[in-house]
């Protein structure tokens, strides 16, 4: 039988290609906070590639974001087909900033016609940051697993390390009902595993003028949203003290 490779011992075993790809990474960050740091207020939307444009979602999705456009924000997609689509053709018809955040994959992703914005990304993660850094809202749409890892993802920010501060609003409620009623009931009432206030991390939504309100009046009241990066690990203070008591009086 032939061994299987083992990529995390590989990585161990090639330290320069590890450098160069911290290199890549470096690079992937600075370009993204260059091009997107003056791009203003900015509202990023998700949701499946897979939505024919003659869909009711892609349809609402198109009109949502021409009305976020209108109401001076620039949209963010994932530069895909489907929702992403629709959104980036959305935010173009109304004449505003339509930003495409490409992804290379294995079953490589066609960039949309629609963006005048178009950023590429060999990171998930790296992407990823910038769909919330820059985020006064969040917007998911149906769709797949990676609609549903945005969505957590950005609640999981929100409810847990305080680090990032939008509304996020999931659009098409009878899709997003089933969901919630498990978290509610499940998660929430059986095992106990969030709390009340963690459902009111999102709003869910039919209406695209009332999304836009949500977003325009959390703008009003709150300024910039997005994500704070994290200044660093802190030590705590009873950390500190049993260093001074095992090592005498010195600090790190």
């Amino acid at each position: 039988m032939r061994p299987r490779k083992n990529h995390v011992l590989d990585s161990v075993d090639n330290p320069v290609r590890d450098l160069w790809r911290i290199f890549r990474i470096m690079a992937e960050f600075t370009e993204g906070f260059e091009e997107l740091a003056s791009v203003g207020p900015a509202v990023s939307i998700f949701g499946s590639a897979r939505t024919p444009p003659r869909h009711s979602h892609y349809k609402l999705a198109a009109l949502t974001a021409r009305k976020l456009a209108q109401a001076g924000f620039a949209i963010i997609t994932g530069g895909g087909g489907g929702i992403m689509e629709a959104a980036n053709k959305g935010a173009a018809d109304a004449g505003g900033t339509s930003i495409g955040l490409n992804i290379e994959i294995p079953e490589e992703q066609i960039p949309n016609l629609h963006q005048n914005l178009s950023l590429h990304f060999r990171y998930f993660f790296v992407r990823k940051v910038m769909f919330l850094k820059y985020a006064n809202g969040f917007i998911a749409f149906p769709g797949g697993y990676g609609t549903m890892d945005e969505f957590f993802e950005a609640a999981v920010l929100i409810q847990t390390l305080r680090q990032a501060h939008f509304p996020v609003i999931l659009m098409v409620s009878d899709f997003w009902q089933g969901l919630i009623e498990w978290m509610r009931h499940k998660m929430l009432g059986e095992c106990g595993y969030i709390s009340p206030p963690d459902l009111d991390v999102f709003t869910v939504q039919d209406d695209p003028d009332e999304a836009v309100r949500i977003i325009v009046e959390f703008k009003e009241k709150q300024g910039r949203g997005g994500l704070a990066m994290p200044p660093g690990m802190r030590k705590s203070q009873t950390h500190l003290h049993e260093i001074r008591t095992d090592t005498g009086d010195h600090q790190v």
